[in-house]
C-alpha cells in the first residue's frame, strides 16, 4: 500500500526546505501537534502521519507479528521517508516515537540529520542498576487492568499522562484518542511499548541528538531522561519546568522554543 495511505500521512509547509517529521506517541495521532506545527510551516517542509493502527491509518495494514516490537514502526517511517524522497530530516519523536525515531536514526542515519527525542524512556521497567519509574509488577498490573477494562484505564491513566489538572481538557482529548483506537490493537501497543527495552540502542544512534524532559512526568521521569542524554553520545539535554508527559500540548510555547534553538 501507499505509505501516505497506510499512514495518513501529510507533506505541507515549505517545499524544498528541510523537513520536520512529527511523530505521536502512544494512544494519540497527529493531531496532538497541532499547536506547535503552525510555527514551522513558513521554514520548513512538514511532515505528519499515524502509526499504523492508530488515528486515520490504514487499521487493515496492522500486523500482530510486524508490531510486536517497535521496529515494525521504525521500518515504516523508513518506507515513508523513501517513498517522500526526503533525507537528513529533523525527526521529532514524543514518547514511544522518540525511541522508535532512535531506531530509524540506527537502521538508516543518511534519512535523518537531527533527533528530538521528547519524554523518552528506553525501558519503564525497573532494572538492577537502572531506573526506569516502574517496578515490574506495577507494569503488569497495568496491563492486567488494560486487559480486562481497557476504557476504564484509558479514563485513569490519560489524566496521569497529562499530569496537568489544571488543563484537564488536554486530559479530555487524549482519553478520547485513546477511545477511538481499536482496543485489541491498543492493547498490544501498550504491552511493546511498556514491557519494551531498548536501553541497548541508545548507545548506537550518532546523529546530532536533543532530549528534552519534563518535570515532573511520571510516565518517563527526570532520572530516565538524564539517563537517554549520558547514554547518546554528544547529545543535549533541555530540561522544561512543567509538569506532565506531553509538553507539546501543555507548554506549546517553549516546546517550540527548544526546537528552533536546537535545529
Amino acid at each position: 500500500m501507499n505509505p501516505l495511505k497506510k499512514n495518513n500521512a501529510k507533506l505541507f509547509g515549505a517545499s524544498g526546505k528541510t523537513t520536520l517529521v512529527f511523530a505521536h506517541g502512544y494512544g494519540c495521532d497527529q493531531s496532538m501537534w497541532r499547536l506547535v506545527v503552525p510555527d514551522f510551516e513558513a521554514d520548513y517542509q512538514i511532515l505528519t502521519f499515524d502509526h499504523v493502527g492508530s488515528g486515520g491509518s490504514d487499521e487493515a495494514s496492522y500486523d500482530f507479528d510486524k508490531y510486536n516490537n517497535l521496529s515494525g514502526y521504525a521500518t515504516d517511517i523508513i518506507e515513508l521517508l523513501e517513498y517522500c524522497q526526503l533525507t537528513k530530516v529533523v525527526f521529532v519523536g514524543h514518547s514511544v516515537s522518540a525511541i522508535i525515531g532512535a531506531l530509524v536514526a540506527i537502521k538508516r542515519p543518511d534519512l535523518m540529520g537531527k533527533l528530538i527525542m521528547i519524554g523518552p524512556s528506553p525501558c519503564y521497567i525497573n532494572k538492577g542498576d537502572y531506573y526506569g519509574g516502574f517496578d515490574e509488577n506495577d507494569i503488569h498490573e497495568m496491563i492486567d487492568t488494560l486487559e480486562s477494562n481497557y476504557l476504564g484505564w484509558s479514563s485513569y491513566i490519560t489524566p496521569v499522562i497529562i499530569g496537568r489538572p489544571d488543563k484537564p481538557e488536554f486530559a479530555d482529548e487524549l482519553n478520547k484518542s485513546f477511545c477511538t483506537n481499536n482496543p485489541e490493537i491498543a492493547k498490544h501497543f501498550a504491552k511493546v511499548t511498556f514491557m519494551g527495552d531498548n536501553r541497548a540502542d541508545l548507545s548506537k544512534v550518532t546523529v546530532d541528538t536533543l532530549i528534552v524532559q519534563t518535570s515532573p512526568d511520571i510516565i518517563a521521569p527526570e532520572r530516565v531522561g538524564k539517563y537517554v542524554h549520558e547514554q547518546i553520545v554528544g547529545s543535549d539535554y533541555y530540561l522544561i519546568e512543567s509538569a506532565g508527559h506531553c509538553p507539546h500540548l501543555t507548554a506549546p510555547e517553549e516546546t517550540i522554543r527548544i526546537i528552533k534553538d536546537f535545529i
